[in-house]
């Protein structure tokens, strides 16, 4: 494991008071942002997660977060589309709306902000009870395409790499993968490698950082990750550890952005290969990009600080073992505190399975 670097210190109580405020009131330049709003409170969450700084949100107020999420879960009933997941906001929740007005049919679940509000309720401790597993589950499955891609709602959307991502870690956070095809989604990752070795959004579509993540981390979490020949690996790798130029940029000839020290940092970590970047150089780059005045990171030095960059910058400096950070999982982009939680949650429901095996009659082998 390499050492920490050495440099400028990282404002963990700003970055912290930073997430705080996000959880409380959104700034005006955000507004657009509204029916999103669960992404960034796991912006908010995971960030204070990470800098181990969960106790500043009262224990009321951590419940009053993951009952809002719990409000905005969709549950279909039996003679509805499977659109089960997470809405990003209450938009369509208005009360007092009129039957005939039409809003109840738009209330579908959205595959990133399942993702996200999954993440939310884990980090905060939830014991996920009041998750209706299956309906997301079918949710999931019934937003896959022929072509093994997976778009964020039932209608509407765009079906590429990043939805893919997302429809792995859900079902991985739920460990159950229902009738979701894995064989198409890793065929559909494999046709997506460029002939630079970066991975696409979309076929034919430009190598992209954020998207080579998805990639990977997607055949990752579901077992597939072998499907990647020695050599088609190593010019992943490649093509990388070429994005980095002090910070890493997300394409060839772009500006760095402090948000690709999670996203190649991330899919270097998961193919074994971080070691290969200069530690120095990427700590350097998202250390400039720090407000030392109120908090927050930006894209780049000097410009806006933003959720996004901060909690990302602040990923990227986790694995780069900052000290007083928590450990980061790349492949679920949660902390390993928060992961191991989650390993408790499997081995329960693995257990209340086994259980009701055997309440049915059928045999479950137990090896001591």
């Amino acid at each position: 494991m390499a050492e920490s670097v050495d440099g400028d210190e990282v404002e963990y109580q700003k970055h912290a008071k930073y997430f705080k405020r996000f959880l409380n009131i959104l700034p005006e330049r955000l507004a657009s942002h509204d029916s999103t709003r669960v992404t960034i409170a796991f912006f908010a969450v995971s960030g204070l997660d990470v800098l181990n700084s969960l106790d500043l949100l009262p224990d009321s107020f951590q419940q009053d977060i993951i009952n809002w999420i719990y409000k905005l879960q969709v549950i279909p009933r039996p003679d509805e589309p499977s659109a089960g997941g997470f809405q990003g906001s209450s938009t369509f929740n208005v009360t007092g709306t009129p039957p005939h007005c039409g809003l109840k049919q738009y209330r579908w679940g959205h595959l990133a902000i399942t993702y996200t509000g999954i993440a939310v309720l884990v980090a905060l401790g939830d014991d996920l009870s009041r998750l209706n597993r299956q309906a997301i589950i079918e949710g999931v499955a019934a937003v896959q395409r022929d072509d093994g891609s997976f778009s964020a709602t039932i209608e509407g959307s765009e079906h590429d790499m990043r939805f893919v991502y997302c429809a792995a870690a859900i079902c991985s956070m739920l460990d159950d993968w229902g009738r979701v095809d894995r064989q198409r989604m890793a065929d559909y990752i494999l046709k997506s490698i460029r002939y630079d070795y970066g991975i696409s959004q979309h076929f034919e579509m430009e190598s992209h950082g954020g998207t080579t993540f998805c990639a990977i981390a997607a055949l990752e979490l579901s077992g597939q990750l072998h499907l990647l020949t020695p050599d088609v690996r190593e010019r992943i790798i490649r093509w990388l550890v070429f994005r980095q130029q002090d910070g890493f940029q997300g394409r060839p000839n772009k500006p760095v952005d402090t948000c690709y020290a999670f996203w190649i940092g991330a899919a270097l970590k998961i193919l074994g290969a971080f070691e290969l970047t200069s530690f120095k150089d990427n700590r350097d780059y998202v250390l400039s990009t720090q407000d030392t005045t109120v908090g927050g990171f930006s894209k780049w030095p000097q410009a806006y600080t933003d959720p996004f960059h901060t909690y990302f910058g602040l990923c990227g400096l986790s694995f780069l073992n900052e000290p007083g950070l928590q450990e980061v999982v790349p492949s679920l982009n949660i902390s390993k505190r928060a992961y191991r939680r989650l390993q408790d949650l499997h081995r329960q429901w693995r257990l209340e399975r086994d259980g009701h095996a055997c309440t049915n009659g059928e045999v479950a082998l137990h090896i001591e």
